[in-house]
């Protein structure tokens, strides 16, 4: 059995024969999606978390083989390996212990240490470190020669040399490093020649800073490494010296003789010039590490959220980009999306111009059947959504305020130009406010996620880590929906398990040279589409209308010969039994159970054939902000206000009231009980019920509560 599968076994809490199954799937090109979707009995009915959590770990795993590859091969070099030494690096997992282990064989540059021994003075170290010479200093004059001028040179080198050991000594780095767990402290000091800036004021609650490291909750940290990065804070991570001095001299220092003051001042000397500067930037960089980690975390459920929001659904709809001075944008949309008609309107100052306005949106509502209206939620929104309820629409046609959040960076990308080549622009951003209202996660895949907006410190995050966790999260969104493949573009396809670039592209130019798929099977004349990709994507995809009726489903090509047996069995064909919740409550599941087919799959072939490819997202709900409220100065303490939640992160929950500022519910104010994630009590884009509770107009801060 792989060592992988023990160690991420015990891990993870997990028995070994799934994490090994899983590993091997993983092994086989199998994506995440597919392994927790479709090959239950091999893992053991694992979902996506852990079935992700395997991989994560295997791939940390594989660095730390990787890192004793280098290790091993640089002290086979060194000829210093012994099958002592060798046992101890194959049997370690984690890192730290790993570069403990290598330290005393590291290269590194000519220290003081290397400087003494070149002397001839390792013997008398030794000598001093054993602290059984009654006169140590007698004993350094026999070394004065050559470059050793006194007997105080002969004794500060080897003390150098003592230094240096103590530096490497794997249990004294450990005691140190537990150590800092327990007490370190982080401390932020403004510089004090920009303490005066303007730029600087954003950072001044940590101007004098001081928390012990393990509660600094990961956006203060991320706060402060931002100021430090951008010149106006200076951050320390310390513990208690005296403690970490006692702690190396418990293990050295043997008596009160004149060899053992000499051990604990070479001992000081480690700690504060070797020991003292490495532990703190090891627990500098595992800190931002850990901050990073939870920042990503928040910004991927957030992303999670937004992608699975609930979509309109195929409907005419126009879109609105709204504006002041150079108007709102107004484009209509069929049912797919495409594009129909674009023009501006002007109904807000400077132009004023309310009535043609209304007159142009009614025209365009009128001639192109529009069923829904999409509002962006950027400037002048409040005021458009506003005037398009006023105008007289028909009480069918409903008005949607839509995040706009990367819509720009949207319409100057490429896969925008590739759309509309010869449209500019504001008519690309307001068609992605339309397309949002009917199939959020269709549009924001074309949108780098971190261009989304609904994160904390998303770019002072490790950037590879982000862009990692957020691809998996869309991954995962997609595939959990399922994909149209008659009507899906190649940014959404990439996304679809086993599919890539050069498959989606490729799916996309046979659908415009020979028409719409007619079933899932039709997808292996696909070029470079080959077997595998084909069992990776074939669940994910649905073909609405199709001749068989399972390909318009979550249930796998390889277990349509399970429904067809169920079918048969029962006298009907698969679409009779799809249609028959009677003959399907009738139906024995442990009748199928075969050598590869258990109860895990059987459950779900027969969820999906009771509501075959539904959408697992929400139905979208119209909002209302309170006709009171209009700007910042509308407010006032106490007023009970409905809102939309636009951004969670972990210190509480951001709320649009309708006054183009947006007001924080801190995590403490989320519930009438202790909230550990603010996840627990509200999701993005949720409909909530504030309270005011203060209002800061110079600074422009909104603090609300959702107690009752």
């Amino acid at each position: 059995m792989n060592v992988f599968t023990r160690i991420i076994a015990d891990a993870l809490s997990l028995s070994e024969r799934s994490v090994e199954n899983t590993l091997e799937l993983l092994d086989e090109n199998c994506t995440v999606p597919f392994i927790s979707r479709y090959r239950k009995e091999r893992t053991g009915n694992l979902d996506e978390v852990q079935v992700s959590d395997i991989a994560l770990m295997r791939e940390k795993l594989q660095d730390v083989a990787k890192r004793k590859e280098t290790i091993i091969s640089t002290i086979e070099d060194q000829g210093k390996m012994t099958d002592q030494l060798r046992q101890r690096i194959e049997n370690c997992w984690v890192m730290s212990e790993l570069e403990d282990i290598y330290l005393p064989y590291k290269p590194k540059r000519r220290t003081k240490a290397d400087i003494a021994r070149q002397q001839g003075l390792e013997s008398l170290a030794q000598t001093i470190l054993l602290q059984r010479d009654s006169n140590p200093l007698r004993t350094a004059e026999k070394f004065v020669k050559g470059d050793v001028k006194s007997v105080e040179d002969a004794i500060q080198g080897a003390k150098f040399i003592i230094a240096e050991a103590v530096n490497e000594n794997e249990d004294v780095r450990k005691a140190i490093r537990n150590v800092f767990k327990r007490e370190a402290m982080i401390s932020s000091k403004v510089v004090k020649t920009k303490a005066e800036e303007d730029e600087a004021q954003k950072y001044s609650d940590y101007f004098d800073f001081s928390e012990p490291l393990r509660r600094c909750s990961s956006h203060r940290l991320l706060a402060m490494r931002r100021g430090e990065k951008e010149g106006f804070l200076r951050i320390s991570i310390s513990a208690d010296e005296e403690v970490c001095k006692e702690k190396i001299h418990r293990q050295y220092v043997l008596g009160r003789s004149e060899c053992s003051k000499l051990v604990g001042e070479a001992a000081d000397d480690a700690f504060k010039r070797l020991l003292k500067p490495s532990i703190e930037t090891e627990f500098a960089l595992s800190s931002k590490q850990n901050a990073d980690d939870e920042a990503i975390e928040v910004f991927a459920e957030n992303l999670r959220q937004l992608l699975l929001a609930a979509p309109l659904g195929q409907k005419r709809v126009m879109g609105v980009d709204p504006g002041f001075r150079t108007g709102c944008k107004v484009v209509c949309l069929d049912a797919q999306g495409t594009l129909l008609h674009f023009e501006a309107i002007y109904p807000h100052a400077p132009k004023n111009d309310h009535q043609g306005a209304a007159r142009q949106v009614l025209s365009m509502v009128k001639k192109y059947d529009i069923e829904a209206i999409a509002v962006g939620n950027g400037t002048a929104s409040r005021e458009t959504s506003t005037f398009l309820k006023e105008i007289g629409l028909d009480s069918n046609i409903n008005v949607f305020v839509v995040s706009e959040d990367g819509a720009s960076v949207y319409s100057a990308s490429e896969a925008a130009r590739e759309e509309f080549p010869n449209e500019d622009v504001t008519v690309r951003g307001a068609v992605s406010i339309g397309r949002r209202l009917m199939d959020p996660l269709a549009e924001l895949v074309k949108i780098d996620p971190k261009s989304i907006g609904v994160g904390q410190y998303q770019h002072d995050v490790d950037q590879n880590e982000l862009k990692k966790s957020l691809d998996m999260v869309v991954e995962s969104c997609v595939n959990t929906v399922g994909v149209n493949l008659n009507t899906a573009s190649r940014h959404l396809l990439m996304y679809v398990s086993g599919l890539n670039a050069t498959t989606a592209k490729n799916i996309v130019e046979y659908r415009e040279k020979n028409g719409a798929f007619k079933s899932r099977a039709e997808l292996k004349k696909v070029p470079r589409l080959g077997p595998v990709a084909f069992v990776q994507c074939a669940g994910f995809l649905r073909i609405p209308g199709a001749k068989n009726p399972l390909d318009n489903s979550a249930v796998h090509p390889e277990s349509y010969d399970i429904v067809k047996t169920m079918a048969k069995d029962k006298g009907c064909t698969v679409a009779e039994l799809i249609d028959n919740k009677e003959l399907q409550k009738s139906i024995r599941l442990k009748d199928y159970v075969t050598d590869t087919v258990g109860m895990p799959t059987l459950t779900d072939i027969m969820a999906e054939l009771q509501r075959p490819g539904r959408d697992p997202r929400a139905a979208v709900e119209v909002f209302e902000f309170d006709p009171r409220v209009h700007e910042i100065d509308d407010l006032q303490v106490g007023m009970l206000l409905p809102g939309i939640v636009t951004n969670i992160t972990n210190f509480g929950a951001f709320v649009d009231v309708g006054v183009h500022h947006d007001g924080l519910v801190h995590i403490s104010q989320l519930a009438d009980r202790y909230v550990k994630d603010p996840n627990e009590v509200v999701k993005l884009h949720q409909h909530v019920v504030v309270r005011v509770t203060e209002v800061d107009r110079k600074r422009q801060r909104i603090s609300l509560s959702m107690k009752e």
